[in-house]
């Protein structure tokens, strides 16, 4: 198997509003983004480790914890509407004006406490093996989508899928939902990905080899409200007492 050159991305803005300095809130002792740059250290997968960011704060942690920030990212990518495929495909531009060639990147989110080095080198490999443009995580839904409801103004509820309300869970295909934690890429999705949403429109993406890894539902946990935060603190406490993969 060749070894790719991959760039790991971190993206970590400083503008949280409902958990104040989310990335390096403390979480069970340690700065937030501090599990998702170790995570990537001992992968030992990745050419370079940077971690994008707009707040000095941030940077600084990042960098006592062992990552790089060539850079400091600039306003415009820092607000509450700009996706991180354009983070990312702007760290992939910065990093190769200072003279760093790569294959492909990796998107890993700050707020990925449970995200294990084990895992990124599986993705890793089937991303590599499978000759992948984008491979992202994933995990199955822990309910079928097709019996869930839609409550309008008067707390009515209405079927998605009227149809599959008497059907039996077993008796429907599996759904999965992005998992939140990384995304590896090519060069080309990189680059497509970084594209605003009109300008993606005039792209062919059918061209793109695309694959799910799909992770295991304890290790997935989205934080974006204090009640996310609680939680993910159980869960995290919880995973490690009993040692689960």
């Amino acid at each position: 198997m060749n070894k790719p050159k991959l760039l790991a991305v971190i993206p970590a803005r400083g503008g949280s509003k409902r958990i104040l300095h989310k990335n390096i809130k403390d979480f069970l002792g340690r700065p937030l983004i501090a599990y998702s740059i170790e995570s990537a250290q001992k992968a030992g997968i990745f050419e370079d480790i940077i971690v994008s960011t707009d707040d000095p704060e941030i940077a600084k942690v990042a960098q006592e914890l062992g990552a790089q920030v060539p850079f400091m990212r600039d306003a415009v990518l820092s607000n509450d509407f700009t996706g991180t495929g354009a983070v990312a495909c702007d760290a992939y531009h910065k990093m190769k004006d200072l003279g760093h060639e790569y294959d492909g990147t990796c998107t890993i989110y700050a707020t990925a406490p449970l995200l294990t080095p084990e895992h990124l080198v599986k993705a890793y490999e089937m991303f590599v093996k499978d000759h992948v443009d984008y491979l992202f995580s994933g995990c199955e839904l822990p309910f079928p989508f097709q019996r869930s409801f839609f409550l309008d103004e008067a707390n009515k509820p209405t079927p998605v899928m009227p149809e599959c309300i008497p059907m039996r869970s077993q008796d429907l295909p599996k759904a999965y939902q992005d998992a939140g934690q990384f995304y590896f890429k090519s060069i080309a999705y990189t680059e497509f990905d970084g594209l605003s949403p009109d300008d993606r429109k005039q792209v062919d993406d059918s061209k793109f080899v695309t694959r799910l890894y799909e992770m295991p539902r304890h290790r997935v946990i989205d934080i974006d409200t204090p009640e996310d935060w609680e939680y993910a603190l159980v869960l995290a406490k919880a995973v490690n007492e009993l040692k689960l993969d």
